[in-house]
């Protein structure tokens, strides 16, 4: 029997002493791998699609009727805090993505699992592999909203802040560093408004101690530990190379793609800035706006209630220029104008930096990020565009575009019809 803390051997003493022949303190190589994989953190961050200035919030619930994601009873937290967290916290702001234990999957099935997240998945979140990609997950997050399973407590162990969501304390050993944790961790309270915990988490964040002591008595050695057991119990020598664990693998690139509808509310700052903040599928209208703004709604035309594009003022899609289904941006835009007759923008974002608009007043623009490396979604560009040509009847050589902690300048040229109807200057 493997263990990785004294502690546990000290426990199996009290309840089974039979057992302590059998017991070998070897460390924890799940945790290994975590550490020796936080040079890595900002490559996972890219790979779940974080822009920079977003917070990853990660989701996780354990395998218990008393977990976070539970039996669907009345204690079931997770399906009261999916459409509140998509809707309250900015999709600028905020990145959101859930590992939930595999057991979950198997238990209820894939298809059922997916139809239960199907609405958090449309306004953005990402649904992580509980096998394989969960570690990248924790070692990318900003912060953890979870319960009493491994997953938070490897995540305090890492210094991450943890929220709990289902503390759980009926299933766990009471003298167990778990229970611990359990106790002295801050709670979620599900029935108030977010943000504010989320802010006053990160603010006040004090890594605990308990779990990065208790997780492993040997942290990175778990691999020597247990090759040099493995080779006492068969009889033969080590041999002479270092005892390693495989790396942690790159995760699949899955950038969020929100085909919910986005209310969004906009500013012009003091400095000219266009701030903007978009909430995903809102039950109510967003707090924040002020006199020197305004708000609008913008929808992927892929949205899954199409009676929703004709109350949008920004109708948007995200895919290749040259897709022969769609046409030019253009004339993909022309044609949605003249379907969704309240739209007043149609805007095409054709890549991580750009995006081709068209205007009801028929301004044909191309935006682009100033500078290199990540920016802004350009589905933000569209909105601050909306916005200022709610004001005024001609476009900015440079649009400065605000969204959460980035500011983004983004150059604005218009366009004319090239030939064969592809866009020109």
């Amino acid at each position: 029997m493997v263990f990785s803390h004294p502690e546990q051997i000290d426990r199996l003493a009290a309840s089974c002493p039979e057992a302590l022949p059998a017991a070998v303190l070897a460390g924890d190589p799940c945790y290994d791998r975590l550490l020796t994989a936080r040079h890595h953190r900002d490559r996972y961050r890219r790979a779940l699609g974080v822009l920079p200035g977003q917070r990853l919030l990660l989701l996780n619930s354990t395998w218990n009727p008393t977990a976070l994601f539970g039996d669907a009873g009345p204690e079931d937290v997770l399906p009261l805090l999916l459409p509140r967290l998509t809707s309250e916290l900015p999709a600028d702001e905020y990145r959101l993505a859930a590992v939930l234990h595999p057991n979950i999957w198997h238990g209820h099935g894939p298809g059922q699992v997916r139809l239960w997240l199907d609405r958090a998945r449309r306004a953005g979140l990402a649904l992580v592999d509980p096998v394989d990609g969960w570690r990248q997950a924790v070692v990318a997050a900003d912060l953890v909203l979870g319960d009493y399973g491994s997953v938070s407590y490897y995540a305090a162990a890492l210094g991450t802040p943890v929220l709990l969501g289902a503390p759980g304390l009926e299933a766990l050993g009471e003298t167990s560093p778990v229970a611990e944790f359990v106790r002295t961790a801050p709670r979620l309270d599900p029935y108030g408004a977010l943000p504010p915990q989320v802010e006053k988490l990160l603010a006040e964040h004090r890594p605990l101690p308990g779990p990065a002591e208790s997780t492993s008595s040997a942290p990175g050695r778990s691999a020597a530990l247990l090759r040099g057991l493995f080779h006492r119990l068969i009889g033969i020598p080590e041999p002479p190379d270092p005892a390693v664990l495989d790396p942690l693998p790159l995760p699949p690139y899955e950038p969020p793609l929100r085909t919910a509808p986005l209310r969004v509310l906009t500013r012009t700052d003091a400095d000219g800035a266009i701030a903007v903040r978009r909430f995903a599928d809102p039950r109510y209208e967003p707090g924040g706006g002020d006199d020197n703004g305004g708000s609008h709604l913008a929808v992927h035309e892929d949205t899954l209630d199409p009676g929703v594009l004709d109350l949008a003022d920004v109708v948007l899609r995200y895919g290749a220029a040259d897709d022969p289904r769609l046409g030019p941006p253009h004339a993909w835009a022309a044609e949605v104008l003249a379907r969704h007759r309240a739209a007043s923008l149609a805007a095409y974002v054709t890549g991580p930096r750009e995006c081709h608009a068209l205007h009801r007043s028929g301004l044909r623009l191309h935006l682009a990020a100033e500078g290199t490396g990540p920016a802004v979604d350009p589905g933000a560009y569209a909105s601050a565009l909306h916005a200022l040509l709610a004001e005024r009847s001609d476009a900015p050589e440079v649009l400065t575009v605000r969204a959460g902690a980035v500011v983004q300048r983004v150059t604005v040229r218009e366009e004319r019809s090239g030939p064969g109807g592809r866009p020109g200057t």
